[in-house]
């Protein structure tokens, strides 16, 4: 089979949304190829996602790692990275590949939250603006790129937290990202289940001093420390 797009989708004990999340993505299957990248779930994740899905693989443990790997399976020539908990609409598909014909090698999409609070709509507001100023995009907005610009920049470094930042400033190398106004949509449950401004800050936070210089495996311990 001949895929326009390879959806490339990292895992973690995600048994409980998984199904949902992979169901809403079957209609993209005719010009899509699905792939889900387990980092060591000790729950049934893997099981209940291998009928939804052209592809169950087994990496290392770590978001990068684990989108490198699926990368590496991938046969189509457009690659999508999704977040578990991001829903991907079928009319974006046709928007990518559109943006990826002109003179752009990679972009992101606008973001949404699945919460009807007016304060999500401000932080996805504040998200997409800032995306759009700084050509930095974040997991949550669906970065897709060509096959050839992935390579060129010798794909996600390998980081505990950041590496969607830092796989930005590579690719922004080689050229400007294109950012569709299609908006995917992301799930607020770690705002709300850690405090929404708490968890503003703390990614502000996280982010200035990860462009400071700290090492992310001290930022990811921060991050993670919640869970």
């Amino acid at each position: 089979m001949t895929w326009q797009l390879s959806l490339i989708i990292p895992v973690l004990n995600e048994a409980t949304g998984i199904v949902p999340a992979l169901q809403a993505l079957q209609a993209l299957r005719t010009e899509c190829q699905l792939i889900v990248v387990d980092g060591g779930s000790q729950d049934d994740t893997v099981a209940l996602a291998m009928p939804w899905v052209d592809c169950v693989l087994k990496s290392a443990r770590g978001r990068a790692v684990q989108m490198n790997h699926g990368a590496a399976t991938a046969h189509a020539p457009i690659l999508v990275f999704l977040h578990s908990d991001t829903h991907l609409p079928k009319e974006a598909v046709p928007y990518i590949q559109r943006a990826l014909a002109k003179n752009y090698q990679w972009g992101r999409c606008d973001v949404a939250f699945d919460s009807p609070k007016f304060i999500f709509k401000i932080i996805a507001t504040m998200m997409n603006f800032r995306s759009y100023v700084t050509g930095i995009a974040t997991g949550d907005q669906a970065m897709f790129m060509t096959r050839a610009a992935y390579e060129a920049v010798d794909g996600f470094p390998v980081l505990a937290l950041m590496e969607d930042i830092a796989m930005s400033a590579r690719l922004k190398k080689v050229s400007r990202p294109y950012c569709l106004k299609v908006k995917v949509t992301t799930s607020a449950r770690r705002w709300l289940t850690h405090g929404i401004i708490k968890t503003i800050l703390l990614m502000w936070w996280l982010r200035l001093r990860f462009f400071l210089g700290t090492h992310p495996d001290q930022l990811a311990a921060l991050y993670y420390s919640r869970d």
